[in-house]
């Protein structure tokens, strides 16, 4: 598993791991997967019969982050360094590889990627259907979309928030709406094990993750607020935004129902509070 110690790929390897599977944890600190060799070495050590794929980089405030973010985020070289056992990879994409819509976004939307990180996993994602295609092995894209739980970076929304009911501290948001359609941790993890499992998926399949509810962040600071027992300030305005944020963001799960017989088992709120009851 690529990106093992990355927020998803964390909770992905405890589910594994507790389901009896062998796990092979690739990590930032154990590979560098920008250095092609040295990324596809340790694919061939791991020998896997099954991949997952979820490592992401971010990072693009000069040239040599983007190159760096940009062969992370393909891994041009993952499908050749594979083993003749090995029978798929699972990609965790990313929501963001498609175009805003003002409508819930289906797998055939299309993909006209926002911002840098967007463009990088979409490219990805075109990749590997094409290489495993051509070497007959099964892939599946997940294009997840807000990720949350426990153990995310801190300086995402959700710890931010939560944060803010800790400390007192107010929320900086941003001036226009922002909306996105937030999706469990457990149910991305469940979602990545079920597309591995089903053999009957047909090959280079993509699959949207998410709940099909979208919710604005000042909603969520009140839906916090309420599950948490205490008064969480917001200041509109205050944070200059993201260059995907957009007012409508939100996934139609319905193929992923039908092909891997996958459903988002937790709500915002319930999520919410096991995120905050983890944090005591």
């Amino acid at each position: 598993m690529t990106g093992a110690g990355g927020f998803v790929g964390r909770h992905l390897v405890a589910r594994l791991r507790g389901d009896g599977w062998d796990v092979v944890p690739l990590t930032r600190a154990g590979v560098d997967l920008a250095d092609a060799g040295a990324a596809a070495a340790a694919v061939r050590a791991a020998d896997p019969d099954v991949v997952f794929s979820l490592a992401a980089g971010r990072r693009r405030a000069t040239a040599a982050e983007r190159a760096a973010t940009t062969a992370v985020n393909t891994s041009p070289w993952l499908v050749d360094a594979l083993p003749a056992r090995c029978r798929v990879v699972v990609r965790l994409g990313s929501s963001t590889e498609y175009a805003a819509a003002p409508v819930p976004l289906a797998e055939d939307a299309a993909l006209r990627p926002r911002g840098f990180f967007g463009a990088t996993k979409a490219a990805g994602s075109l990749l590997l259907q094409a290489a495993a295609a051509e070497r007959g092995v099964r892939a599946a894209v997940l294009r997840a979309f807000q990720v949350y739980g426990p153990g995310d970076h801190p300086t995402r929304l959700v710890p931010v928030v939560l944060d803010a009911a800790r400390t007192g501290a107010a929320v900086p948001l941003p001036a226009r709406v922002s909306r996105r359609d937030w999706v469990w941790v457990g149910d991305v993890v469940d979602a990545c094990v079920r597309a591995a499992l089903a053999d009957d998926l047909p090959p280079g399949q993509v699959l949207n993750i998410g709940t099909g509810v979208q919710t604005s962040t000042e909603e969520l600071a009140a839906v916090a607020s309420r599950v948490t027992g205490r008064p969480i300030a917001v200041a509109a305005g205050a944070h200059p935004g993201r260059d995907w944020d957009t007012d409508c963001w939100v996934s139609d799960p319905a193929l992923a129902a039908s092909l891997l017989g996958w459903v988002p088992t937790v709500d915002l709120a319930e999520g919410l509070a096991r995120t905050w009851a983890a944090l005591a």
